[in-house]
């Protein structure tokens, strides 16, 4: 028995109980090709037992190649399940997101075909069908807290497209975890129906409830039900640096100046933020600081936000994913369970990165890219523009529909070949996942550009001064200089660019491993 109760008391229709099975018992369900559908949002919320099943017995039979699935999940979830099935060849298509080093090596080789998305996007696309050729998932393999008498879902920590695999799965397969606390009421569940009958998002409160707290399911659509015990192996936290909280100092400064310029509430307004050094740093500037009676609606809850409910100045968060550290993110959330469980509300990807509810409550969107160019245009998925890291994720989403949207990253890269590192402001983005009209702000530990109502080539100059690296910044001036008096000589000046230079800085890179140019002439050989 876990000290977290039984399974018998965690399924409480009991007619269920006679499809129990062990992990290695459900094997049997699944065919070569199969499109499988799971729960899980980052390492949090995935199903662990019946994968790690999966994986031994394809390992254990020598079936590497030949048995290939079908992916399509909320996000990324934990190395045990997507990475190691990556490495036993188990994947032929993953959407939207992924993470992982075995997985990311067979996209960018072209073992496994992968497409991203808006996330929001893609949770509604899943329950349109737009990604099978019937529209179905053959499989729905869902960790759950619970299930009620009714048959109805109470999740663990996230929410990702359960609700559009109810719809659109044949066959569901119930993970039961008992190694861990109930969830149970901490989710706000909507079951949306297709245009032209869709409701509205009546959300007028980062953290106010519309919905139901459990994902209603067929009980004839679930063939097993299967006991865990695995912890989600959530990702590592991200340490802060010098230059995150530089970044986070510029941030948090403009936040200051918002608010006595009365664009923003003295406690600013719901805060969006990505993963990684810089956002944590954000949080951990937030909890230092003077504003209180904050309020966050995102897509994932990083550990740093457990200090910052600590701190007394988060009143309450709305997430998707609870994307806490195996250690010592998610202990101590368990440590204090009854400190934070009724702050936060866990929404499907489908409402928690809708545009209705980001854009009414005013979010204010930071996210990290690859590269940001002089325009304002920025990268978030592929280096070099062609090496795929992870995926899109959720930041467009944001960044589209946000009160303020702003990306922050370092002005340079550290790289082997570079002392200087690098350069994160290059002339034209060498892949844009978020255009110029999407970005009101960017920021580097050099400093913050406002770019709201400033014209193009105005707007580079800003970029350039306030957020290149001072190694870069007069070699950037320079192919500013000369593409505008080429292209205002043409009379193609409103967005000055020179396609044979534009890509020069990523083409050194790649051929002598430097983004630093002696000069911009394209007729003399890049390495003179």
């Amino acid at each position: 028995m876990s000290q977290y109760g039984t399974l018998e008391e965690r399924v409480r229709r009991k007619s269920l109980l006679s499809k129990v099975m062990k992990p290695e018992d459900c094997v049997q369900f699944f065919k070569p090709g199969m499109n499988i559908g799971c729960s899980g949002f980052t390492p949090a919320g995935y199903p662990k037992a019946v994968p790690i099943a999966l994986a031994d017995h394809v390992e254990k039979n020598g079936l590497q190649g030949q048995t290939k699935y079908n992916l399509f999940i909320g996000a990324s979830v934990g190395v045990e399940f997507e990475d190691r099935w990556a490495s036993l060849d188990m994947i032929d298509r993953r959407w939207p997101y992924q993470t992982g080093k075995n997985i990311a090596k067979g996209i960018n080789t072209g073992k496994i075909r992968m497409g991203d998305k808006h996330l929001g996007h893609f949770a509604q696309d899943v329950g349109y069908g737009f990604y099978t050729e019937n529209g179905r998932m053959d499989i729905a393999i869902i960790e759950v807290s619970a299930i009620n008498e009714d048959c109805g879902l109470a999740l663990t920590s996230s929410c990702g497209i359960v609700p559009e695999l109810m719809m659109v799965a044949d066959k569901i397969i119930i993970e039961v975890n008992t190694g861990q606390p109930s969830f149970e009421g901490m989710h706000d569940i909507i079951m949306q129906q297709k245009p032209p009958y869709r409701q509205p998002f009546l959300i007028t409160h980062a953290t106010q409830r519309i919905g139901t707290p459990y994902v209603p399911c067929d009980p004839e659509k679930i063939v097993a039900i299967v006991e865990s015990k695995h912890r989600d192996k959530g990702r590592a936290f991200a340490e802060m640096d010098e230059k995150s909280e530089a970044i986070a100092e510029h941030i948090l400064d403009f936040f200051h100046h918002e608010v006595k310029k009365g664009r923003l509430p003295k406690n600013l307004l719901p805060l969006q933020s990505g993963v990684g050094s810089i956002a944590n740093a954000v949080v951990g500037g937030l909890v230092k600081g003077d504003f209180y009676n904050l309020t966050v609606y995102t897509e994932v809850l990083q550990d740093t936000m457990l200090d910052l409910f600590d701190s007394g100045k988060l009143d309450g968060a709305s997430a998707c994913s609870l994307s806490l550290s195996e250690d010592p993110g998610f202990p101590r959330f368990f440590d204090n369970w009854d400190k934070y469980f009724d702050k936060i509300v866990l929404r499907p990807l489908s409402v928690s990165n809708a545009p209705e509810p980001i854009r009414r409550l005013g979010c204010i969107a930071m996210n990290t890219p690859v590269e940001i160019d002089i325009y304002a245009h920025a990268n978030s998925t592929l280096v070099g523009g062609t090496r795929m890291i992870n995926g899109l994720g959720g930041s467009g989403d944001f960044l589209r529909n946000g009160y303020l949207k702003i990306m922050h990253t370092p002005s340079v890269r550290p790289t082997k070949t570079d002392p200087t590192g690098i350069s994160c402001i290059v002339p034209h983005c060498s892949h844009i996942d978020h255009t110029e009209h999407d970005l009101d702000c960017v920021v580097t530990e050099q400093g913050l550009a406002d770019l709201r109502g400033v014209a193009p080539k105005e707007r580079a100059r800003l970029i350039i001064e306030k957020c290149a690296h001072p190694d870069y910044k007069d070699q950037l001036l320079d192919y500013l200089e000369m593409a505008t008096k080429s292209c205002l000589e043409r009379g193609v000046g409103h967005e000055p660019q020179l396609w044979d230079r534009a890509f020069k800085m990523h083409l050194n890179l790649e051929r002598n491993g430097t983004m630093k140019v002696k000069n911009w002439d394209v007729k003399i050989d890049l390495c003179e």
